[in-house]
């Protein structure tokens, strides 16, 4: 038996909000606000101008290094282009489409006449083509993470743990659209050419697994193991360690260990830009949570603001207390539902107060718990304090860049001590220390 990881907690799930209402496409919204940074990297720079009048599908911004285009989700015309709030905090360009209502297809929305002769190079010039990212929350372009993992990929892994409390949205997408999954698992695989491939999911999705393991009957050499749920089980080091036995070293990658993850909803985008010609311009979207009246999975066009998304959903109830980007271990709050819907946006988490456990008087009591959690193996309490501090050679030294502010630390803590928050300040500080 493979070892499983270290640390992490058991927070409850509260998937049963979702998980059993039928997947809808939403209807689509008046404007859209695509926003230029939708992946790790350098910003898209602009295609179109205000005026123009733009086709669904066609790119709209694109850009050179790190770099993948956005595409226009609906036809209309571009009534602007100015800064707009981001789901991951702040504000960035955002280019702003009256929609017409025809979803008039661009020319170039066409499937591949023979997806089974593509080479390799064709294959991630498609994925770079369609804007495709992980769609997991991590953002990074699929096209740089598929071609830096050609001739280094032992075990290919397909990250099916949806680990996050309230998200279930790749767990719809896999009972709804499971041979579309595995088709773009199997085109992942055509590029990488890995000796195992291995489809990763946590125990509690049994009508997932169920329908998995049938379809898999017909597809040899692709293994689905199901493991213990547990927190934070998806975060991709942890995966590997759970599925291999293999650690990521520090300040590593995983194909330094000779694997390669991608998330379900990225393997759905793999196929669907490859067979049937289509952009990444829609996902979907978990709305969930106590403070929304009607929890869903919502199939949502990027550049939908939150507002809508909630109101597609039945609104919010009296006693919301925040609304989240993501779930409630990692998600970002929002000062505004006039954000957008982003290619790594896979829930919005309205919360309600009985779920507020922050507190005005934190202070920690150095229990250690911080400690015994921490997948990562860090010092929790030290990177606080020192980040507090701007002690950046000692954030440095205590390995701060390898948190991956999975939470777990925070939600073990007794004296509610905003240990995240604290990190994340202490990388942005390492950030501009390094400039």
């Amino acid at each position: 038996m493979k070892s499983l990881f270290f640390g992490g907690v058991h927070p409850d799930g509260r998937k049963e909000l979702s998980a059993a209402v039928p997947l809808t496409a939403m209807a689509l919204p008046a404007q859209v606000a695509v926003p230029l940074r939708q992946h790790i990297g350098t910003p898209c720079k602009p295609l179109v101008a205000p005026g123009d009048t733009v086709c669904m599908g066609q790119k709209i911004g694109d850009g050179e290094g790190l770099c993948v285009p956005v595409h226009a989700p609906v036809s209309g015309t571009v009534e602007a282009i100015e800064d707009r709030p981001h789901p991951s905090g702040g504000t960035c360009p955002a280019i702003i489409i009256k929609n017409n209502f025809l979803d008039t297809p661009h020319h170039t929305l066409k499937p591949y006449s023979n997806p089974d002769q593509l080479t390799q190079a064709e294959l991630v010039a498609i994925l770079r083509d369609a804007g495709i990212v992980g769609m997991g929350g991590a953002a990074f372009p699929t096209d740089v993470k598929a071609k830096t993992g050609m001739g280094q990929t032992e075990t290919l892994i397909l990250n099916a743990c949806e680990c996050e409390p309230y998200i279930t949205a790749d767990d719809v997408l896999l009972r709804t659209r499971t041979g579309d999954v595995l088709r773009g698992l199997a085109l992942l695989a055509r590029i990488l050419n890995p000796s195992h491939t291995v489809i990763g999911m946590e125990d509690n999705k049994p009508e997932a697994a169920a329908i998995l393991k049938d379809a898999l009957k017909d597809i040899p050499g692709v293994e689905l193991k199901i493991l213990p749920t547990r927190y934070p089980q998806g975060a991709e080091k942890q995966l590997i360690q759970a599925i291999t036995g293999r650690q990521v070293p520090s300040g590593g990658l995983p194909k330094d260990v000779g694997c390669a993850v991608f998330n379900v909803a990225t393997a759905f985008a793999v196929y669907r830009a490859v067979f049937d010609g289509i952009p990444l311009m829609e996902r979907i979207v978990t709305v969930t949570g106590e403070g929304v009246k009607q929890p869903r999975n919502l199939i949502v066009r990027v550049g939908t603001s939150f507002q809508e998304v909630i109101a597609a959903a039945g609104g919010l109830t009296d006693d919301v207390w925040k609304v989240l980007s993501g779930g409630p271990m990692m998600g970002v709050a929002q000062a505004t539902l006039s954000v957008p819907v982003t290619k790594a946006v896979n829930a919005v988490l309205c919360l309600s107060s009985a779920q507020n456990g922050e507190s005005a008087h934190s202070v920690c009591i150095r229990c250690g718990k911080c400690l015994d959690v921490c997948p990562m193996g860090l010092e929790p309490l030290y990177l606080y304090r020192y980040s507090n501090a701007g002690d950046l050679d000692a954030l440095k030294r205590l390995h701060l860049t390898d948190c991956i502010e999975c939470g777990c630390c925070a939600y073990a803590c007794p004296g509610k001590v905003p240990l995240v928050e604290g990190f994340r300040a202490g990388k942005q500080a390492l950030k501009e220390g390094a400039k």
